[in-house]
């Protein structure tokens, strides 16, 4: 309340001071009645002196290096607008004495130490636009008005141009910040203090954290920061030229810092020009380096750690925490979220009496990380478990082994060490090699709902393009996207994609080569689960299998297998009838033919009312063998009907 108070008060002073300076204007045109400001003049001195802080108008003129003639005629058409006794005084100095406004003859003739150039391009009261010259008139002669922002200014409400409200966002200093980028904001600050470097390029996957990082600087320095996304900015014209400079004046009368917010789109044109043409501090974030044509200072600002990702999850659940046992582990290895994500996310957890399952902080990480896919990848909900999959013993022991090194990453890797002697290799992929239908995909959605994964399989026909650049473009935008964790990537038929690099004969095969290899970079730094499925081995590219954790091999089913899956292939509210499993164990098919003919053979039976018997099997069997192109032998199917 003290604090409204102060401001009321402050507001109140501010208004008296106008009053008396209009009115020692309003005496110093009059032309009748002798000139008596002193009185005015006087009043003015003495409430100005009691001000904290100074007036708007004297920080006005502070600001932008006003002469006190330029100071005076600023006043004078503020006053114009709010004092009517001073608008009147105008009136009678002009031509048309019914009509109040400020001329710069008025103001040359009657102002204290005029002089020609306060209003030429160059000066401050049109180059940033304070007051504006009327058309149709000389410039002595047409009329002058104040310009709306500058007058809220002058009258004590300093509030962001409305003009530049849909571009623009407040950010409010950081409540929660990472310690390293605490660290890097303190550098930051330092640097901008000395006015040697106002230019400040923040680059990394953390975009919540380079927003940080800028906003708790620009606070250090008295500065309220103020973000623009590059891809919203106009284009290069004459509305970004307006913005451009509405965005200097903000600069000083707020005061403000920028950050502009590259995203995905780089340096656009607009936001290079927007860069090049900010004086002042600025703040440009991107995920990628980029090039910029003034001097600056690049900060590297990632996502935290496993490590610091664990110590952010221990001060935002506090004495919750206490409760997460291993589950902070877990989580802080799996996904990378930024701060901000994370303390959201914890809030809500911790709402009530702090109480809650480890099932559910996985699950809020989960959602929190899900990435943006959807027009490249297919998001599939996993439904298959370990015992719908059939597999050899060896397959399954590593499988099972798979799984346990995504779980335990953070003991090897942070714990014991491993992560520091390379940040390279420290994901988790596996290639699934064999013929179609012998569960590869099913493997992947096996593992993906053992570990709490959500499972996308990528479309290759939106990620692959014919045009040069596009695929790797996409490419990126893929890993990009699933790097925060929580995501099992499957590459379904990747030999499509991931196939040899061959001789280079004309430029399609140099760019074909270049993609091969892009993704060998990428599938080396990517460190969250990838899994390829591959009906033709050889024709992945060798150098793909030795950056690959595992390859598992998925063999044709034999006759013991072939039973397990007919056993399992059925849900448990299917009604059946007198099947023979070791019978249906000849068919020899793989497991997916078998779930093909199980599922044709339930049409079939609830179009005849009947529970699924060996009839509908061997009806459904037969379609199989014709859509494969493959005759059915006699000992396949002998016994399944009498």
């Amino acid at each position: 309340m003290a604090g409204a108070e102060a401001i009321a008060t402050w507001r109140a002073a501010n208004q008296a001071y106008l009053l008396a300076e209009f009115a020692r204007l309003a005496s110093g045109l009059q032309t009748h009645e002798p000139k008596d400001g002193a009185s005015a003049e006087q009043a003015a001195e003495e409430i100005r002196s009691s001000m904290q802080p100074r007036p708007p108008i004297d920080q006005l003129a502070d600001l932008f290096g006003l002469t006190e003639f330029e100071r005076q005629l600023v006043l004078l058409c503020a006053g114009v607008e709010m004092d009517s006794n001073l608008a009147a005084a105008c009136a009678e100095n002009q031509a048309n004495a019914k009509k109040a406004q400020v001329t710069f003859g008025l103001a040359l003739a009657f102002l204290d130490e005029p002089h020609w150039d306060a209003l030429t391009p160059v000066r401050p009261l049109r180059r940033y636009r304070m007051l504006e010259v009327q058309g149709g008139a000389s410039l002595t002669s047409a009329a002058l008005r104040i310009d709306e922002r500058i007058l809220h200014f002058v009258a004590g409400l300093n509030v962001l141009d409305p003009r530049l409200e849909p571009l623009l966002r407040a950010s409010a200093h950081p409540g929660w910040i990472a310690d390293e980028h605490r660290a890097i904001a303190e550098e930051v600050t330092g640097l901008l203090k000395t006015q040697q470097c106002p230019l400040i390029h923040l680059c990394g996957d953390d975009s919540d954290g380079q927003e940080d990082v800028a906003s708790f600087a620009a606070d250090e320095m008295g500065r309220q920061l103020l973000t623009v996304r590059g891809d919203e900015l106009p284009a290069v014209g004459p509305d970004l030229e307006m913005a451009t400079l509405l965005w200097q004046r903000e600069a000083l009368l707020l005061p403000g810092a920028l950050l502009l917010q590259c995203g995905t789109a780089g340096l656009t044109p607009s936001a290079r020009y927007l860069a090049d043409r900010t004086p002042g501090a600025m703040f440009i974030a991107s995920r990628e380096t980029a090039r910029i044509d003034r001097a600056f200072v690049r900060f590297d600002v990632n996502k935290p750690g496993p490590v610091g990702q664990k110590r952010l999850w221990k001060r935002a659940l506090a004495t919750a925490a206490e409760n997460a046992n291993g589950a902070l582990d877990d989580v802080s290895e799996q996904f990378r979220l930024s701060a901000k994500v994370i303390f959201s996310t914890a809030s809500l957890l911790a709402a009530g009496d702090g109480d809650f399952q480890q099932q559910h902080l996985w699950n809020a990480c989960r959602s929190a990380a899900r990435p943006r896919l959807e027009d490249l990848a297919e998001r599939i909900v996993p439904s298959a478990a370990w015992d719908d999959l059939v597999l050899p013993e060896l397959q399954k022991q590593v499988m099972h082994q798979l799984a346990a090194q995504v779980r335990y990453r953070m003991r090897v890797y942070e714990d014991w060490g491993f992560s520091q002697k390379s940040k390279r290799g420290l994901g988790v992929s596996a290639l699934f090699a064999g013929a179609s239908g012998t569960g590869k995909t099913m493997a992947a959605d096996v593992l993906a709902r053992d570990l709490g994964l959500d499972l996308y399989r990528i479309d290759l026909s939106a990620v692959v393009s014919k045009y040069i650049g596009e695929t790797e473009k996409n490419l990126r935008q893929v890993f990009d996207a699933a790097e925060e964790g929580g995501v099992l990537l499957l590459f379904d038929e990747a030999d499509a994609l991931f196939g040899k690099r061959s001789e280079v004969r004309d430029s399609h095969d140099r760019y074909a080569n270049i993609e091969v290899g892009y993704l060998l970079q990428r599938m080396e730094a990517y460190q969250g689960l990838a899994v390829l499925t591959t009906n033709l081995k050889s024709a992945l590219d060798t150098s793909f299998q030795r950056r690959l954790r595992f390859t598992v091999n998925f063999p044709f089913p034999d006759a013991a297998q072939r039973e397990a899956i007919w056993r399992r292939v059925f849900p448990p509210a299917t009604p059946t009838k007198a099947l023979d499993y070791s019978k249906l164990a000849q068919l020899n098919v793989t497991g997916g033919s078998i779930r093909n003919i199980a599922l044709n053979a339930a049409f079939m039976a609830a179009q005849s009312g009947r529970p699924v018997e060996m009839a509908h099997l061997a009806e459904a069997a037969r379609l199989e063998a014709q859509k494969i192109e493959r005759a059915l032998s006699e000992a396949e199917m002998r016994g399944w009907v009498a």
